[in-house]
């Protein structure tokens, strides 16, 4: 499957920007998983989310197992950029998105590895640690999660990572090759 065709299938959504990109492009750092330990009440709490996911160099890993990575971002208007209960509820439409375009990728014979812009919520409660995660094919790791420094990739893609107080993005991250 070629990029081209990538970029066909993707326009009948509201991507607001996207990029093609190589793992090796993209910045991982452990200061990272400091700022979601200290700030995410899922850090801990969940399989999409530190310590679940592995260390940052074993992340980096699996994301180098890969040939490509489509970057993408959606974007939606918010009343209040401060109330996080209401801005969560508005990347429901971008996790749905990011599994139509994960799933079609999979159906088209390409192996994928999806990160997205927040801890998987599938569940109302993850049964991380005691029991397995019960939809691991639908469950998305944050890519913050990983180590990725999401504000260099943006930068480095030319891509809009503030947009005002009225606007929030939601990004994801779809790693893939071929079979």
């Amino acid at each position: 499957m070629t990029k081209e065709e990538i970029e066909a299938f993707i326009t009948q959504f509201p991507i607001y920007q996207y990029a093609f990109v190589k793992p090796e492009d993209i910045d991982f750092n452990e200061r990272v998983r400091a700022i979601c330990k200290k700030e995410c009440p899922r850090y801990g709490n969940s399989w999409s989310c530190p310590p679940a996911v592995g260390k940052v160099e074993r992340c980096r890993e699996r994301c180098y197992e890969y040939e490509d990575v489509l970057f993408f971002s959606s974007v939606t208007e918010v009343k209040d950029f401060t109330d996080m209960e209401e801005n969560l509820k508005t990347k429901k439409e971008h996790e749905k998105m990011t599994k139509i375009i994960e799933d079609y990728l999979r159906g088209q014979g390409l192996l994928v590895y999806t990160l997205s812009s927040d801890s998987c919520s599938i569940c109302s409660k993850c049964g991380f640690p005691k029991e397995h995660c019960r939809h691991p094919e639908q469950m998305h790791p944050c890519i913050e999660s990983h180590g990725i420094v999401v504000a260099n990739l943006v930068e480095r893609c030319n891509m809009d990572y503030y947009m005002g107080e009225r606007l929030l993005l939601w990004y994801s991250m779809i790693f893939f090759k071929n079979t």
